[in-house]
Parts: structure tokens; C-alpha cells; sequence
């Protein structure tokens, strides 16, 4: 079933990490996969316009089912291969609620992230304000705090005792924290969940390949 898959990726995105690892939970291994590069402006080849019409990055298909949004490919994956690999939605309605709720609640905090690091890419230079900067980091560290706090009672997961969609889905938001230079003392539940995961099979096997070496990056989230 893997060769019926397609997956054009970029590396460092935190959506095209969540598809990899969850092809990986899921045995689907021998999938056709490409690494292309944002800095060449790959995304918005033809090949991958063809799959996804926004020129983003991932565009996945199986067979001819296009999905291109990270969570509808695997919560798709989930459902179609419930069976095959790791069982990843618990089967107690409050842990199911919980993983939903945590698996959504991803959204803000990579939104809020992307905020800080790229303000000057959104922005228009004639339209930027410091106080804007100033928000920005303010509403990423309510967040960062929001989640050490969920973080303070985990037997290592996000939801209840074993690893599930919710930390397929967060774990690379997290894991885009620490690359930026989040500080580990400051937030040490989500440096303890971080680095308890980093050397999982799926997540190890697929960790983005440009993260094997040092950059700028990796100070400037360290005032959150």
C-alpha cells in the first residue's frame, strides 16, 4: 500500500514531520517520497502544484486521494490503517477527548511561533512595529507556559500512558521550539517530554535532515 503514497517534503516543517512519523507508526515504509528545498522555492514547482494547488509544503496523495493538510492525512492514515502498527487513539472517551483537544490546541502554538520567528517575512517593512515584536513574544510565552503546565503531570505523553495522534501532531511544534533556541531550564516539563521522544524509531528516522547541524537559529526564542 506504501508505493500507492506520494509525499514531496521540506525539512524543518513541522507538517511534513507530522506525515513522516505517522507513516512510520503506521508500517508504511517504501513510500515515494522527495526532499525539495523552500530556499529554491521548490514549493511552488509545478510538481508539487500539481498535488497541492497552494504550493505548500507537504503535498501527499494515496492512490488519487489528495491530503494535503497534515491532520487530515493522519487522522486518514489512523482510520484506514487502524489495524497496521501502532495503535495511536485510545480506546477511554476521556483520553480520546483529551488527545482531540491537545491535537487541535497544536495549532496555536505553532501559529503563535511562526508569529515571533517570521514577523519580518509577514510583514511589510513600512508596516512593523516593535510593540508588534513585543506582542508577538509575549503571546508565544503565555502559550510556551500553557503547555509546560500540561506537561507537569505526563508520564511522558501528551495523553494518558502510551504515544498517540496528539504527540504525532505536537511533538514537532515542540521540538521547533527547542531548535530556535527555546530554553530547557526555563521549561524543563517540555525539555523532559522533548527529549524523552526525540530518540523514538518515527521521530529519530525522520528528523529533519538540516537540524544535524548548528545555525543562527537556535537563539532566537531564547528570551521566551
Amino acid at each position: 500500500m506504501a508505493q500507492d503514497m506520494t509525499l514531496l517534503w521540506g525539512s524543518g516543517s513541522p507538517p511534513c514531520w507530522r506525515i513522516m512519523i505517522m507513516l512510520e507508526e503506521k508500517e508504511l515504509k517504501g513510500y515515494n517520497q522527495k526532499l525539495l528545498s523552500f530556499e529554491k522555492k521548490e514549493h511552488k514547482s509545478k510538481e508539487v502544484l500539481d498535488i497541492n494547488p497552494r504550493g505548500q509544503f507537504p503535498a501527499f496523495k494515496y492512490k488519487d486521494y489528495i491530503l494535503n493538510e497534515s491532520y487530515a492525512a493522519c487522522l486518514f492514515l489512523e482510520n484506514q490503517f487502524k489495524s497496521q502498527g501502532t495503535k495511536l487513539t485510545p480506546d477511554c472517551p476521556k483520553e480520546l477527548a483529551l488527545m482531540y483537544q491537545r491535537m487541535f490546541e497544536g495549532f496555536s502554538l505553532l501559529e503563535k511561533t511562526g508569529y515571533v520567528l517570521y514577523y519580518d517575512l509577514i510583514v511589510p517593512e513600512n508596516e512593523r512595529h516593535e510593540s508588534a515584536r513585543t506582542r508577538n513574544k509575549e503571546a508565544l510565552t503565555t502559550e510556551v507556559k500553557l503547555w509546560e503546565g500540561y506537561l507537569a503531570s505526563s508520564s511522558g505523553f501528551l495523553t494518558g500512558k502510551a504515544f498517540s495522534l496528539a504527540d504525532v501532531t505536537v511533538f514537532p511544534n515542540i521540538a521547533y521550539l527547542f531548535r530556535n533556541g527555546l530554553c530547557e531550564k526555563r521549561y524543563p516539563n517540555l525539555a523532559k517530554y522533548y527529549n524523552g521522544l526525540k530518540d523514538r524509531p518515527s521521530i529519530k528516522a525522520n528528523w529533519p535532515p538540516h537540524w544535524k547541524e548548528s545555525c543562527e537559529c537556535q537563539v532566537l526564542l531564547k528570551d521566551i
